[in-house]
């Protein structure tokens, strides 16, 4: 009994809301129909593009507010307004998401007034189901279709919200196109890092090692001392050569991932971070399946990153990791307990992790507010 007042009751602010919505969309009729003469005008067709902007907003709010119902997320599939008043004009007339939102909304001022009209029904029904149930001991009757109610409401703006097959394709791809550029520029950025540990570490220690031999092969037979001195630091300068070589290797591709897999990995980065650090592993056992080798590494460079700046920035002491399996993909999740204020455009790595992991088609979602936490949440899709 109480789990179906709780329902109803939740449902009862939905309907509520969407109510209060509709309502506030018929007085934004009038802002349409001032949109319209001005665009017709010629004069105030600067008006079109913002008031497409607002309808976007309205709708994304709707869109939230049946999420928070339905637990489904309801996408979105927008052009972006930029550019000269003529171009976002242009945008806004044939992008298919304005005639999406145009749809919903017209349809709302039907079923959203009808609801509107419904609501002071409701008291007197639910009067009648504490009747019904207190005294008769009967299953309610009004609670349930309240929600019943909600659901459907829930149903229509789904299905008018949804973006069409045309605009979710165009959007995708303007992802994958955004995608690609970033994954290039990270490529590129890779490159030229590998290009400057060579050229810093490993070549300016075999250019030492080339002369140190060439000084002790001179040195041999007329100081054999000075000979053995400058060998013996041409074996130190050649075992520098072969650390600054693995260490570009693991750049690359960590060979600890290979060894000792993901999970094995990360405990060794947490090891090894000079925090303490709790790690939660969820369904990823040691025997059991792996994930792709790119998706592997960039979780490892993930978390390596994400404790380094935790190191670096946060004076916190106390990290934790948590890297759970999904159906379709491997969620990484790293959280410590500094001041918060992350910031991508300071140069602390952000960027470059999220270029990374965008190369995968997975998502990064950074929560750093004034105070803390600082929790970075990265999602990599993938087949096990």
């Amino acid at each position: 009994m109480w789990k179906t007042v709780r329902q109803a009751w939740r449902a009862t602010v939905h309907l509520v809301l969407a109510a209060a919505m509709a309502f506030c969309l018929w007085i934004f009729i009038t802002v349409l129909i001032i949109t319209a003469v001005a665009t017709l005008a010629v004069v105030g067709a600067w008006m079109l593009p913002e008031t497409v902007l607002i309808i976007r907003r309205i709708a994304g709010a709707k869109r939230r507010m049946t999420t928070a119902w339905t637990g489904q997320r309801i996408p979105e599939a927008y052009q972006p307004l930029t550019g000269t008043v003529r171009e976002r004009i242009r945008t806004a007339v044939r992008d298919p998401g304005t005639f999406t939102d145009l749809r919903w909304m017209v349809a709302d001022y039907f079923y959203g007034a009808l609801l509107a009209l419904a609501l002071p029904l409701w008291p007197l029904g639910l009067v009648v189901d504490g009747v019904w149930c207190g005294l008769l001991r009967r299953t309610p009757l009004v609670l349930p279709l309240i929600v019943r109610i909600a659901d459907l409401e829930a149903d229509w703006s789904t299905a008018l919200l949804k973006p069409s097959p045309k605009a979710q394709l165009a959007a995708r791809v303007e992802e994958l196109a955004a995608t690609r550029a970033d994954a290039i520029a990270a490529h590129g950025a890779e490159l030229r890092r590998i290009e400057r540990d060579l050229h810093d570490g490993a070549q300016a220690n075999l250019v030492a090692l080339s002369m140190r031999i060439g000084l002790a092969k001179r040195a041999y037979e007329r100081d054999p001392e000075t000979a053995r001195k400058l060998l013996d630091e041409a074996q130190a300068q050649a075992e520098q050569a072969l650390t600054d070589l693995r260490n570009v290797v693991r750049g690359i591709h960590p060979p600890i991932l290979t060894d000792r897999g993901l999970v094995g990995a990360v405990r060794a980065l947490a090891a090894s971070s000079g925090l303490q650090v709790t790690l939660d592993v969820d369904r990823l056992e040691d025997d059991g399946p792996r994930a792709p080798a790119a998706v592997e590494a960039a979780a490892y460079f993930v978390v390596a990153e994400a404790l380094t700046n935790a190191a670096k920035y946060s004076g916190s002491l106390r990290a934790s990791v948590r890297l759970t399996r999904l159906k379709r993909g491997l969620r990484v999740r790293v959280a410590d307990e500094g001041p918060g204020g992350a910031d991508e455009t300071s140069g602390s790595g952000l960027l470059g992790m999220r270029r990374r992991v965008a190369a995968l088609d997975g998502t990064v979602e950074l929560s750093s507010p004034a105070g803390g936490p600082t929790v970075i949440d990265v999602m990599l899709p993938c087949v096990w």
